[in-house]
């Protein structure tokens, strides 16, 4: 008796992973591509998937050498197995929450740059204090879509754009337009936000949606279009010319902190202040919050809450300032 039944149960959980690929399948449109994000070969893909269909007596999937799609019947079953899924998840998430546990795969994306620089050390943090958690992450600047990749969040920095998304802020994101004292040396400082489309060389960031820089002057915002011939969706090559002396650029102080802190590079333009952004965890819309993305924000809040540590340089500059006017007064 108790042999048949833990059969049963293990027959039950093979089903459970079979949804899972099946899921992923009708997610991504092919099997090489649900392998790859599965972490497995085609062929064992091809094998759960035959196992499913032969199963239910139906096919699930029309097959083309082109691309893969669901059938009327899959259709059906994928909306079924996903919200059986998803109670399994969170069940799971339930349970192991009384133990102090977090289980399961985190799919995540997060900005290139601040990816390589911060994030990598805080992730490696938390796979060490969870042994059963897994981590698939994914680094790219493209705002991706949470839903048609299959992700359980995602790190946003900027404005969030209105969604049906769930979002926690975790950080304040300030910007700082610098050039390093060679470059200023040759050139001249701005005066100006205007003078950064005529007098001065300009290093583009490409990956941002405006080519404008907009800076507040009192109650107003002026938005300036730099001029310059240098351009890359990089922060770190944008840094690495700031640093040869190539030109004047404007980038996030989570990219510039040392270098600013060091007088590598100056920062300029200070009477005419950048708007402030935010970093944000976002997930996809739903009720509960499984305890794997939990476990991603609260140690985000832990590193970065309040004032991150990258942010002493702008710190440092508003004392510079205060002192220098104080100074001015006496």
């Amino acid at each position: 008796m108790g042999t048949t039944l833990l059969r049963q149960q293990e027959q039950r959980m093979i089903e459970l992973e079979d949804m899972r690929y099946f899921v992923e399948i009708a997610e991504s449109g092919g099997f090489s591509r649900a392998a790859a994000r599965l972490g497995v070969s085609k062929s064992i893909v091809s094998r759960r998937i035959a196992r499913i269909e032969e199963h239910l007596g139906t096919r699930l999937l029309n097959r083309t050498t082109r691309s893969v799609t669901t059938t009327d019947a899959g259709l059906e079953f994928k909306e079924r197995a996903e919200r059986i899924l998803a109670d399994y998840d969170e069940a799971c998430d339930a349970v192991a929450a009384h133990g102090g546990e977090v289980i399961g795969r985190l799919r995540i994306s997060a900005p290139l740059s601040f990816g390589i620089q911060h994030l990598a050390p805080v992730l490696a943090e938390l796979a060490a204090s969870h042994p059963r958690l897994e981590l698939d992450v994914s680094l790219s600047d493209r705002v991706v879509d949470l839903m048609g990749e299959r992700l359980d969040a995602a790190i946003r920095i900027g404005k969030l754009e209105d969604s049906s998304h769930i979002a926690r802020r975790i950080a304040p994101i300030r910007s700082l337009v610098v050039a390093s004292p060679a470059y200023l040396a040759r050139k001249g400082r701005p005066e100006r936000p205007e003078d950064l489309a005529t007098d001065h060389d300009c290093l583009i960031y490409t990956g941002s949606r405006s080519g404008e820089w907009v800076f507040t002057s009192g109650n107003e915002t002026v938005a300036v279009r730099p001029r310059g011939r240098l351009r890359s969706d990089s922060g770190e090559t944008l840094v690495a010319w700031a640093l040869a002396g190539l030109g004047i650029v404007q980038l996030p102080s989570f990219l510039i902190g040392d270098t600013v802190d060091s007088g590598a590079l100056e920062p300029l333009l200070l009477d005419y202040p950048l708007p402030e952004y935010g970093m944000y965890v976002v997930r996809p819309p739903g009720p509960h919050t499984p305890g794997k993305v939990k476990a991603l924000t609260e140690a985000l809040l832990r590193h970065f809450g309040g004032t991150p540590a990258w942010d002493r340089c702008v710190r440092h500059v508003a004392e510079a300032e205060a002192a220098a006017r104080a100074s001015a007064k006496l």
